[in-house]
């Protein structure tokens, strides 16, 4: 991989840029809160060849949003739980809304 391959995967919301320490500064949260969000499996990290956590964006943006839940009283349990079932929501009415585009497309 070349240094302008790097700077490509920048953009990708999925590539691990982020050492847990400069993603929970991001977050303004712990390193401990990070973890507890591995813990309930929530998110996981992709370990970097040193064996160190690296988050992605996306991976940020589901954080953050626990993050959210929690800050206003939820346990972190039930947050993490929130969190997933508003992804699985939101993937659901991409894919409703994927299907009736195709679909109107083939019968006009």
């Amino acid at each position: 991989m070349t240094a302008d391959d790097s700077f490509d995967r920048l953009d990708d919301d999925d590539y691990p840029a982020y050492t847990m320490g400069r993603a929970a500064e991001m977050l303004g949260t712990t390193q401990g809160f990070l973890r507890s969000l591995g813990e309930a499996r929530l998110i996981t990290p992709l370990r970097s060849a040193g064996g160190h956590r690296r988050y992605s964006r996306y991976q940020l943006r589901i954080a953050a949003r626990a993050r959210e839940l929690v800050d206003h009283g939820t346990p972190i349990e039930a947050a993490c739980r929130i969190v997933i079932l508003e992804d699985q929501l939101e993937e659901a009415q991409r894919l409703n809304t994927e299907y009736r585009r195709t679909t109107e497309s083939t019968n006009p």
